[in-house]
């Protein structure tokens, strides 16, 4: 057994155990230190990640949307519907049918209501596209939106911006007085849960109160 007193046989060497580990640690942060402009440099020549390539097949459109037009890429195959929920992301505007017979779709293009999903957003470069987006805000509804939440125009809601539009494109279009004149230019656009009379009180009213403001 070594006795604990006895000088380490290193040192007859002339290196202790202290010694030893200080010159090892010194060893290991120089080398660290010396490793550091090394990678500075690697990261300030790095060359910079390629762009995203274009997909294959898409084309380049500017749509113009409530004022603001939008450059993008897009399938040339995707509908009007398609592209302001998927690529603008104006989800007001609903899908329901997919096929032009329920009108939850409905847009305004230059003023005039469109099921958007018949519609080739190609189509509509250099157009005025309106959704419910660009017709009213919260804190300051259209008169047709306060109209609808005062006759409580809308239960499940999935309709009811397709309804809005309809309505207020029914304001500039040939219209007679009587409900049923208004129920069938309001028939492209169905409710599923039947809240028409509500919805043609709506629009009531707000032909009411464009015909004060006209006199």
């Amino acid at each position: 057994m070594d006795d604990p007193e006895a000088p380490d046989r290193n040192e007859s060497r002339g290196l202790t155990r202290r010694g030893f580990l200080s010159h090892a640690g010194a060893a290991g942060i120089a080398g660290v230190a010396a490793s550091m402009p090394i990678v500075a440099a690697a990261a300030e020549i790095a060359p910079a990640p390629p762009e995203a390539p274009e997909i294959p097949g898409t084309v380049s459109i500017a749509l113009r949307i409530n004022g603001t037009t939008h450059q993008m890429r897009i399938d040339p195959r995707a509908t009007l519907l398609d592209t302001l929920r998927e690529t603008v992301h104006l989800t007001g505007t609903k899908k329901g049918c997919d096929h032009g017979q329920c009108g939850a779709c409905t847009v305004h293009v230059n003023g005039q209501r469109v099921n958007s999903c018949l519609r080739l957003a190609l189509m509509h470069e250099g157009d005025d596209i309106t959704t419910i987006e660009g017709i009213g805000a919260p804190d300051a509804l259209h008169p047709m939106q306060a109209a609808f939440v005062a006759h409580d125009g809308y239960q499940c809601g999935y309709c009811t911006s397709g309804q809005i539009m309809s309505a207020v494109a029914l304001m500039k279009e040939p219209c007679g007085p009587t409900d049923a004149e208004v129920k069938e230019l309001m028939s492209g656009n169905i409710c599923r849960c039947g809240a028409y009379q509500n919805i043609v009180a709506a629009i009531r009213q707000v032909r009411g109160n464009a015909r004060v403001t006209e006199r």
